[in-house]
């Protein structure tokens, strides 16, 4: 039992199965599996997003311009789809990660070259590429009408019981896992949050890996782009308003150290999973909306202070570990 607790993502999954259990009580049928579906379906952006944000936090930086990477990719998506409707969906794809990757990559140069602190970076790019969204558009919006059938269906349609959209967000789990643990630039990524300074004599480029990473997360954001303009039938300038927020606090309530080199994709998966369910639990119990927002601050805070004390003892224990190795040479001597 004690391992179980200590095991985040375990103690994690086993919260978001008593919620849903508790839900059900509530609201009966919301255990069912196919509401389940719907609801993993409902939060398989959010998991795409979380992921490339994972990848920035791990090398101790933060992008928080997913969200409006995604207003203006997909804005720019929407518009060629509605211009020139003959344009393959493979290569509008290609071209929602492509842009989604540039806008990525003009924040991890800002880090890599000029050494700015991501924070401030991202704040500022949120601001421009929200800017230009609108100045692309217009200010308008673009349509379902507007857009091809084929455009709008594939992410809809269903294989084995699961949206295309879900299955998307499934392949891009695994890469995520293989990338981080099974590639040198996921070793460096930990390698960098973890421990900048032993990272730089070990031969990692710090900087360069966070540019990488910054690069990843606005690819995973461009891919989202069109998936979300797609599910919801509709492109405009604040579309996945307040997204950014999520990601990093789906990743927060995962495990995943905001001082970087710390977090798994399975916590980053099961922390956007628990908003996932909060978010969808909560209207259908008839709590108001400002409660919903109360509620999703506390678990932050409380995931916050949860990953601190966890990091506090955790640095404690190699503190003393260190200690007794240093007494057993003092003492041998």
């Amino acid at each position: 039992m004690k391992t179980l607790l200590k095991n985040r993502e375990w103690l994690l999954a086993g919260i978001i199965i008593l919620l849903i259990i508790g839900f059900s009580l509530r609201s009966p049928g919301f255990e069912r599996p196919a509401n389940l579906v719907n609801i993993f379906n409902d939060t398989s952006i959010l998991i795409i997003l979380a992921l490339g944000q994972m990848t920035v936090i791990l090398t101790k930086s933060i992008d928080l311009s997913v969200a409006a990477n995604l207003a203006f990719t997909g804005m720019a998506v929407a518009m060629t789809n509605a211009a020139f409707p003959g344009v393959p969906l493979p290569l509008l794809v290609a071209m929602a990660v492509g842009i989604g990757a540039l806008l990525g990559s003009i924040n991890g140069i800002l880090v890599w070259w000029l050494g700015l602190p991501s924070i401030v970076v991202t704040l500022g790019t949120l601001t421009i590429y929200r800017g230009m969204a609108f100045v692309l558009s217009g200010g308008a919006w673009v349509n379902a009408h507007q857009m091809s059938p084929t455009f709008l269906n594939v992410p809809r349609t269903s294989i084995l019981g699961m949206p295309v959209l879900s299955w998307v967000a499934v392949l891009v789990i695994v890469a995520a896992w293989i990338i981080l643990k099974r590639t040198a630039f996921g070793r460096s990524a930990y390698a960098s949050g973890g421990n900048p300074s032993a990272a730089i004599y070990a031969g990692i480029d710090v900087g360069h890996t966070r540019f990488l990473a910054f690069v990843l997360s606005g690819a995973l954001a461009g891919l989202a782009s069109y998936l979300w303009v797609s599910r919801y039938a509709v492109a405009y300038v604040d579309i996945a308003q307040g997204f950014e927020l999520d990601s990093v606090a789906a990743n927060v309530i995962g495990g995943i150290s905001i001082a970087g080199g710390i977090g798994s994709v399975l916590g980053a998966v099961l922390g956007a999973i628990f908003l996932g369910v909060i978010k969808n639990a909560l209207p259908v119990i008839g709590i108001s909306p400002f409660a919903q927002m109360a509620i999703s601050g506390i678990v932050i805070v409380l995931a916050v202070v949860f990953n601190a004390r966890a990091e506090a003892r955790k640095g404690r224990i190699i503190l003393r570990d260190r200690a007794a190795t240093e007494q057993s040479k003092e003492a041998a001597a």
